[in-house]
């Protein structure tokens, strides 16, 4: 058997293979209410039936200040939770797990009023200033992580991702370019680490299962972080009881790397070579042969797919057919499968 078409053990669950859908955002809630709608149940289930053995909900603000846009899927409210249960029932039907993504947008949101960052620097030159956090909005926000994690519980997810990549808040106090602190929460390597450490602690007091984090690797400019930064982050994040770094990259400034296929999976090789975590790779891995070959060298333990998972809902089916492997469809789909 392939090894993308073999069970992997996460924590305390089994994915029946390791393909994920990695999380993007549809910026789809046309009411501004954070509630998912009958877009979202149909975009998440479709790929789960298409056999996906993880699916990862796009970015879910934990606070109403902390959107991306007003259009973003939030999980802030108790009023949240039954449109997002009726997605993660669906998937179970597929065989297949599911996990949400936790994120806080900082200085990146687009949202009317006031936002915030760590430090009074905005995202670039067209973007409004934000507001420093104080120290009690900083302990606010760590609660509004937790109480998100026992709303995903109450759903009924089976994995929890905490966004800290992609030039978001979390990601905003980790680099010196956005976190220019003089407190506890600024400054050497550790002080800027601190709330991500607080948050998955705060994640963990309510959440048995798995827990991923959602890292860029770099921000693709020598003010910031490089790979290197990242190899001690990765240790303590093991150490503070993740189980999966999901490595993906930029994000923090307005830099367009250069890509071709597989150009990050060498930050999730490396990191998972150095930390002895298990690691996500993620970035154009677009047909079954190239994720195989991720696998097989473990350069990686997982497979996130993103634009190709948009492209077909029925990539799962695809690799399996490039790789000489059989997965069973929907009983639905027999005749044609």
């Amino acid at each position: 058997m392939s090894k993308l078409f073999s069970s992997y053990k996460l924590q305390n669950i089994t994915l029946k293979n390791r393909l994920v859908m990695a999380p993007m955002c549809m910026y789809s809630v046309e009411k501004g209410d954070g509630i998912a709608t009958d877009f979202h149940f149909a975009h998440y289930v479709s790929r789960a039936a298409g056999g996906t053995g993880l699916i990862l909900l796009e970015a879910t603000a934990v606070a109403k200040i902390g959107r991306i846009s007003p259009l973003d899927l939030g999980i802030w409210d108790d009023k949240q939770i039954p449109a997002l249960k009726r997605i993660v029932n669906s998937v179970h039907e597929h065989e297949a797990k599911i996990g949400i993504q936790l994120a806080h947008a900082g200085r990146k949101a687009e949202i009317p009023g006031k936002i915030v960052a760590p430090s009074s620097i905005p995202f670039n030159d067209d973007s409004v200033i934000p507001d420093e956090l104080t120290t009690s909005e900083i302990h606010e926000i760590v609660a509004a992580f937790r109480h998100a994690a026992s709303r995903a519980l109450e759903a009924g997810f089976d994995v929890i991702e905490i966004h800290a990549a992609h030039g978001y808040l979390l990601h905003q106090f980790l680099s010196p370019i956005s976190n220019r602190r003089e407190d506890v929460y600024g400054g050497p390597a550790g002080n800027r680490y601190r709330i991500l450490s607080e948050v998955i602690k705060a994640v963990r007091e309510v959440w048995n299962g798995p827990i991923l984090v959602r890292i860029s690797a770099t921000d693709y400019t020598h003010a910031g972080l490089q790979i290197d930064d990242y190899l001690p982050f990765a240790k303590w994040m093991k150490a503070d009881g993740v189980d999966l770094l999901d490595v993906s990259a930029g994000g923090l400034v307005a830099v367009m790397p250069k890509s071709y296929p597989g150009y990050q999976v060498p930050f999730a090789e490396k990191i998972r070579s150095f930390a002895g975590i298990a690691t996500g790779a993620v970035g154009l891995i677009t047909n079954g042969l190239q994720a195989e070959e991720i696998l097989g060298n473990e350069r990686a333990d997982l497979i996130f797919i993103g634009r190709e998972l948009l492209r077909n809902p029925y990539f799962a089916k695809v690799a399996a057919e490039q790789l000489g492997e059989k997965i069973e469809g929907p009983k639905q789909y027999g005749r044609a499968w």
